[in-house]
């Protein structure tokens, strides 16, 4: 017979101190497993198993790829690294970003679900956005338990709300609680599922993909893919799922929740934008030479033309900027203007 000795943690913006708090409450003798994921930029160096070493009682690492897992340890996910399980061992991915993160946060759960299935907890900590709710969902569907910091607690209570608003959450919790509710659930007897695992819900999103893709090239009708491109790559990209749980996936492999991709959309649109201001100010620079050259030679009418012309640019280039630094701003007034109607 087994326990819930899996215990899966998801945290973004806000989840270091939340960390700290949850690592600090558990006992030295906690007979289970903690995996990490906290979103980190790519190229950065992570502390965290430093920090949470510091805090706790149980010893914290970045794991080696392909390491066995331990009980009364926790491992943290690398920098631009996914973290899955497989085969009672530890593997480090270089696979496509999820939500804009690498690591993130629903491919642990995924993959914890799939082969541990009831013996799983599964934890969202503070954070924005919708990573980790998808990877929940596996979780609930494979008999685990649901565990979410209580959105007026966390620092940042938009990952929390959305798992609450998206799947049938088991606990909503203070870190104080998760923690003794962590130690409680990790000694309770559970049935894991006999046989094989369970489905691997990434590779059935790829296969729907890669078919529709086979359609395509023998001259058949594909399903119709979404009208969005993946921010990450360009490529077209599919729609998933139905109801408040819809992923976008491209056939590269890059996947989204809907706020994800809100978001990662909006990074693109504004380094297209100062992309934009960057073209235009060049343009008005050249067109002000041009005009400069002209008075030399005392060509007017072209001179007049070129200063025209490097004037209505600048002007463009203006109001992009315009846009762009109150663009906030302008969103804000409007959502009080209309909270007022």
């Amino acid at each position: 017979m087994h326990t819930r000795d899996m215990i899966v943690i998801g945290a973004s913006a806000g989840g270091v101190e939340a960390l700290k708090n949850l690592v600090g409450d558990l006992s030295s003798d906690l007979e289970a497993t903690l995996l990490v994921v906290l979103h980190v930029p790519s190229h950065s160096t992570s502390f965290l198993p430093n920090i949470l070493q510091r805090n706790g009682p149980l010893p914290a690492t970045h794991p080696d790829d392909g390491e066995t897992i331990r009980r009364g340890h926790i491992y943290v996910a690398p920098p631009n690294r996914h973290l899955v399980l497989r085969d009672g061992k530890i593997h480090l991915s270089g696979g496509p970003r999820e939500n804009g993160f690498r690591p993130a946060i629903d491919p642990l759960f995924r993959s914890a679900a799939r082969i541990y299935d009831s013996r799983v907890i599964g934890v969202i900590l503070s954070g924005t956005l919708g990573d980790g709710s998808f990877g929940l969902k596996s979780i609930k569907n494979a008999g685990g338990i649901v565990i979410v910091q209580d959105p007026q607690e966390a620092i940042f209570s938009e990952m929390p709300l959305n798992a609450i608003e998206s799947i049938a959450v088991d606990y909503i919790l203070p870190v104080a609680g998760i923690a003794a509710t962590i130690e409680q659930l990790a000694q309770q007897p559970v049935r894991q599922r006999r046989g094989a695992p369970m489905p691997d819900e990434t590779e059935k999103e790829r296969e729907i993909v890669k078919k529709d893709i086979r359609q395509f090239e023998s001259g058949g009708n594909p399903r119709v893919a979404s009208v969005l491109t993946c921010p990450e790559c360009g490529g077209v990209m599919w729609e998933l799922g139905h109801g408040e749980m819809v992923k976008y996936r491209c056939h590269v492999g890059h996947a989204f929740s809907t706020e994800s991709l809100l978001n990662e959309q909006a990074e693109t649109l504004e380094v297209a934008l100062w992309s934009a201001i960057r073209s235009l100010e060049e343009r008005a620079a050249l067109l002000k030479r041009m005009a400069a050259q002209c008075h030399e030679h005392g060509s007017v009418f072209s001179e007049q033309r070129f200063s025209d012309q490097a004037k209505e640019t600048e002007q463009n280039a203006d109001v992009i900027r315009t846009v762009l630094l109150n663009g906030r701003k302008n969103i804000a007034s409007l959502d009080e203007e209309a909270g007022n109607e």
